[in-house]
């Protein structure tokens, strides 16, 4: 397989708007750190959801799918539809706080919302952490999968495609900002889904495949179908369903799927207009990620069960395939080598912008954070925002040029990854109640983020070597939220108190309300608190039966999706009238819910 000149045109043509897109917006996203980092605050919310749905795509998305697929059905991807559940939670109780916060990042929240050393100490562990070191590695992962990409579509070494396409991604993230990102995410998305969807249809209609009924028909194919696992069998359906849905969700921090926002999620809602923009943006990603998406995936990770049944199958097809890079993932980009002129150049360009918005993302996100969180917070706090915006760029380029460097140093990213993981295992559930109860203090997260670790560690290293009682790793998530819940609710009562004058002030600014602040409300009954938070103003039950609702539609929706295509038309017509229901019930209760949002940014 030999890219055409078509093909390396509509590459090369995407190459250009990219770099054209930075070079436009350069000017302003250079005026302040607002405006690099934030984009002035002024972003729509459709701009905004696209963006997202856009990063959450990286190079390597459409291979996991497939590889969960091929070995455990489609039902698989309960591992990462369950997430489903704290997005929703995102967009209906989270979205307008964040909005509200005015902070820059999420690790300035820490100093918002905490006090003392503490706090400090909390905000610039986690700067260097989030913005060096865990972002180094969430590159150097995504760079591994452009290789890989690389080596089978495009027939390049792998520091070829991370040249070309590290260098288009550096120049504009650099240039432009976030602007710039969020801009080009837009292209990159529309490019991405008319690519994916173009190509199932052709992959899918191949001789071998013979379309989608002989697909839904193979013998191979059929026991991958069910969107349920065997509920008869509680080793199968309890750590792909039951698992995800009750514990996974909220108790690990995941990237793009944080328990009550986060990282790049809440970048792009620190960026919009205002709070209304912050939760549509978000209710937009969630649709579109987890109802529209998926689907093109999964029935391409379905035909490559019949060209390619096995994994020695693939070797077969490509014998200069390195043997550490061999596996049920790469029977995507296997996949992809049959499409003809031109679709394969419109599809290599939308996988390489899977990686530019990806890097692209993280590029500026970790720069916010070493800039904003550590520069400006414990080297330079006087600097002016050309200094800082300066120093934005000279971070972009050196957390550029790591992870680059391990992208190409690695063979198996997942190890270390899931090794910086581990430090935010178990601590989720902090995230989504420190907004709701005052007692939540630095040294909670402090203490939380560390015995996660270690309780990870044990379970993951130490535990089988002793030879005690056997755990199966759905259990070991379990065991390890149960006791890093433990340890943080106590050390929650045992630590220093956050200092009252904080807890006046993020009170005042976010309104929470609830029974979580009632002992700070009374502290502060001195005070004019009226239409500032007060019990009137909490709704959060409300916020809790929306995010149920919007659970139950966008599920009804990828479910109805996936009966459609398998011809089951009488389940498709009911869960698409449950959808059509969802819809209108979710709209009657974000009426009641804008009454409560800021059309302008807090003060």
């Amino acid at each position: 397989m030999v890219l055409s000149n078509l093909d390396w045109v509509l590459i090369g043509s995407f190459f250009a708007v990219s770099l054209l897109i930075g070079l436009i917006v350069s000017k302003r996203a250079g005026s302040s750190t607002a405006e690099f980092f934030l984009s002035g605050r002024n972003m729509p919310w459709w701009l905004l959801g696209v963006s997202m749905v856009a990063t959450t795509f990286s190079a390597d998305t459409p291979n996991l799918v497939t590889n969960l697929v091929r070995e455990n059905g489609v039902s698989g991807n309960w591992a990462w539809w369950a997430l489903l559940l704290s997005g929703m939670l995102t967009v209906f109780v989270y979205a307008k706080l964040w909005r509200r916060s005015r902070v820059m990042t999420d690790i300035e929240f820490y100093e918002l919302r905490y006090s003392g050393k503490a706090a400090a100490f909390l905000r610039g562990f986690r700067a260097l952490y989030l913005g060096l070191i865990f972002n180094v590695l969430v590159m150097g992962a995504v760079s591994l999968a452009a290789i890989k990409f690389g080596e089978v579509i495009l027939d390049l070494r792998g520091w070829q495609t991370l040249l070309i396409a590290g260098s288009i991604t550096l120049l504009y993230s650099a240039l432009g900002g976030i602007k710039a990102v969020i801009i080009t995410d837009f292209v990159q998305f529309m490019i991405a889904m008319v690519g994916s969807i173009w190509a199932c249809i052709y992959l899918v209609n191949l001789d071998q495949v013979g379309g989608i009924s002989k697909l839904l028909q193979n013998e191979v194919v059929q026991s991958k179908l069910s969107l349920l696992p065997d509920l008869s069998d509680p080793q199968i359906w309890v750590p792909v369903l039951l698992v995800p849905l009750a514990v996974q969700w909220w108790a690990s921090y995941y990237p793009g799927a944080e328990p009550g926002g986060g990282g790049y999620i809440a970048q792009r809602m620190f960026s919009a207009k205002d709070e209304k923009n912050a939760v549509g943006a978000t209710l937009l990603y969630n649709i579109a990620h987890y109802a529209l998406r998926p689907w093109p995936w999964i029935l391409i990770a379905l035909a490559s069960l019949v060209v390619f049944p096995e994994i020695t199958d693939i070797q077969k097809a490509f014998p200069d395939l390195p043997e550490d890079k061999l596996g049920h993932d790469v029977a995507y980009p296997a996949m992809l080598t049959l499409l003809p002129s031109g679709l394969l150049g419109l599809v290599a360009a939308s996988l390489i912008a899977a990686y530019m918005s990806t890097i692209s993302t993280q590029l500026n996100l970790g720069a916010s954070y070493l800039v904003n969180d550590f520069y400006q917070r414990f080297i330079s706090p006087n600097a002016t925002d050309r200094q800082l915006v300066w120093a934005g760029r000279l971070f972009t380029v050196i957390t550029m040029v790591l992870g680059t460097v391990l992208g190409l140093m690695l063979t198996d990213a997942s190890q270390a990854f899931n090794l910086l993981l581990l430090l935010g295992a178990g601590t989720g559930l902090i995230y989504i109640l420190r907004w709701f109860w005052w007692r939540i203090n630095a040294f909670t997260e402090i203490i939380a983020m560390f015995s996660s670790l270690i309780i990870a560690v044990y379970l993951t290293f130490i535990h089988d070597q002793l030879d005690l009682f056997p755990l199966f790793a759905w259990q070991k998530t379990i065991l390890g939220a149960f006791l890093t819940t433990i340890v943080w609710v106590v050390a929650t009562y045992i630590t220093p108190q956050t200092k009252k004058e904080t807890l006046f002030g993020f009170y005042r600014l976010i309104r929470p309300g609830g029974p979580g602040w009632k002992y700070i409300v009374n502290q502060m009954s001195n005070e004019d608190l009226a239409g500032r938070g007060d019990s009137s103003d909490w709704k959060v039950p409300l916020e809790i039966l929306a995010t149920a609702v919007g659970c139950f539609t966008v599920f009804s929706t990828l479910f109805a999706t996936g009966y459609w295509i398998y011809g089951k038309y009488t389940g498709a017509a009911a869960l698409s009238i449950g959808a059509v229901i969802g819809v209108v019930a979710l709209f009657r209760i974000w009426r009641n819910l804008q009454d409560n949002m800021l059309e302008e940014p807090s003060t």
